[in-house]
């Protein structure tokens, strides 16, 4: 619950069904992926968000100053979250 780990993923353009295969391996599996899209919201391949709500994972897409605050807000609640963060 209390982890951090690499992701390799330089902007929004990397984010991948294959990218995004980290948070399916987490244990216990999360809720909800809060995804930091940098300094504004970008839009990501509807495909690669359907694939992650099949595994059962809900994923919220913000700017990452905004995906920092849910997270926590949602850890706070006790929510089992994580977090794919890019830098602003």
């Amino acid at each position: 619950p209390r982890t951090i780990l690499q992701w390799n993923v330089g902007s929004y353009r990397d984010i991948s069904h294959e990218s995004l295969s980290l948070f399916r391996l987490l244990e216990p599996q999360i809720e909800i992926l809060v995804l930091g899209t940098g300094d504004r919201v970008e839009r990501l391949h509807p495909a690669v968000l359907k694939q992650m709500r099949e595994c059962g994972i809900a994923v919220e897409v913000q700017d990452t100053p905004n995906a920092c605050a849910t997270f926590n807000f949602l850890t706070s609640e006790k929510r089992v979250a994580a977090a794919g963060l890019i830098p602003p």
